[in-house]
């Protein structure tokens, strides 16, 4: 991605306002509103009403958190996490390794947004999923080429934009619909009935708390205020002198960025389940994109059930491009290798193609990879925690103490419940 030219050593006498300084976050904030999103959240409602609300609800509280470390690790280093991690893994295999669980859950991310935009153009227009899936792709590859020549900041005005389309489409069937509150407050209640509701579970957290999104913000983080002339790793102090903006303002700036994100995000994607609760609870065939897409047609009306589709559509569109660029970061950062993205997008477009074209169930699909990416979290952010806990790595801006303790258990969290899980699975039980 193009560096911006707001912070280049030509504008160091400058001092942008906060709002020019907010962007990244809402770019990587579109990986929490992705087709696998909408696909776990629906599934979650309509199985089992408001039982997972609280699980949405931590899921974004630790995401705040997540992302904020993982944009402050490219601001104060200059790195992204996958070059940090490329720097300290010695062993090539071990890098290898290490890029090919990561390169999987980049995969399983894109196939989620692949099939949504896929279901989304079959929804509005009756476009078989197949080529719902080559479409979305061509626009995705557009989406790319803007971010390539047109700049950071252009692309995120559209990302940005095609947020709002996604909000507007996925909250607005609540106020046709809307829940219980008294069962929302019982939803906060954390528990679990049955294998079945700790999938979703593990489901909405991969799809909360996505590692490529971990990856891709401290990438977009580092070309987004990196001077223009840093093209070789330099000391935080002279990296700060050469962006002329002192790095605590842009970290000020990040909670900001970062807050913002997971504020819409995390209010899309408990509408979502809501919407699924109050009104696709106990209705057949809600357990799919295309069921729920019925049901909400006819129970609330063909307005809701459209935007909805719509949101679907947008939702697909936007992610997958981070997605992609997500993809192409880590390979780069821990394989030192570099393909151009649109290379990438079309390769890692067959095998959501090969799914869509061998007619496996789109919404199970979106739910397996969601748990995919949920077994990656572990992967992305016990590095994460330990990087930006060492006082090597980020110096004075390294974490609290308190901060470091949240994000250890954010990560015993995360990975007891995939344990729970795996546990269940191989069980039978």
């Amino acid at each position: 991605m193009p560096k911006s030219p707001v912070l280049g050593v030509e504008h160091a006498r400058t001092t942008p306002r906060l709002a020019w300084l907010i962007g990244p976050a809402l770019v990587a904030g579109v990986a929490y509103l992705d087709p696998g999103n909408v696909a776990s959240n629906m599934t979650a409602g309509a199985k089992f009403g408001y039982l997972l609300v609280w699980v949405v609800v931590i899921g974004n509280v630790m995401a705040w958190l997540i992302q904020y470390l993982s944009a402050k690790l490219g601001i104060v280093t200059g790195r992204s996490l996958p070059e940090a991690l490329g720097e300290r893994i010695r062993s090539p295999w071990g890098r290898r390794a290490y890029w090919l669980q990561a390169e999987l859950v980049a995969m399983a991310t894109d196939i989620a947004e692949v099939i949504g935009g896929a279901v989304a153009l079959n929804l509005l227009f009756g476009i078989p999923l197949v080529w719902g899936g080559v479409i979305t792709g061509v626009v995705s590859i557009a989406l790319l080429l803007i971010q390539s020549r047109r700049g950071a900041r252009t692309f995120e005005f559209v990302v940005i934009g095609l947020v709002a389309i996604i909000a507007i489409g996925f909250t607005f069937g609540v106020f046709i619909g809307p829940p219980d509150p008294a069962a929302i407050v019982g939803g906060l209640v954390p528990r679990f009935e049955g294998t079945e509701s700790v999938l979703l579970a593990a489901s909405i957290l991969g799809a909360t708390i996505m590692p490529h999104a971990i990856y891709a913000h401290s990438a977009l983080a580092r070309d987004r205020f990196a001077p223009a002339a840093a093209n070789v790793r330099v000391p935080a102090p002279e990296l700060e002198r050469l962006r002329g903006i002192s790095t605590p303002r842009l970290l000020r700036a990040t909670k900001w960025d970062v807050t913002i994100a997971m504020l819409i995000a995390g209010t899309v994607n408990l509408c979502i389940l809501l919407l699924a609760a109050a009104n696709l609870a106990g209705v057949p065939g809600t357990d799919s994109l295309e069921g729920a897409y019925a049901a909400l047609r006819d129970g609330i009306g063909p307005l809701v059930a459209t935007l909805f589709a719509v949101g679907l559509l947008a939702s697909g569109l936007a992610s997958t491009s981070v997605g992609a660029y997500a993809g192409a970061e880590i390979m780069h950062g821990l394989l030192r290798v570099r393909i151009p993205l649109l290379v990438r997008r079309l390769i890692t477009l067959v095998p959501a193609l090969a799914i869509l074209a061998i007619g496996f169930d789109p919404t199970l699909a979106l739910v397996l990879s969601q748990v995919v990416l949920s077994f990656g979290i572990p992967f992305a952010l016990i590095p994460l925690v330990a990087l930006t806990a060492n006082r090597g790595v980020l110096g004075e801006h390294r974490n609290r103490l308190g901060t470091t303790i949240a994000g250890i258990a954010a990560s015993v969290f995360l990975i007891a419940l995939n344990g729970v899980l795996l546990w269940l699975v191989l069980t039978g039980a």
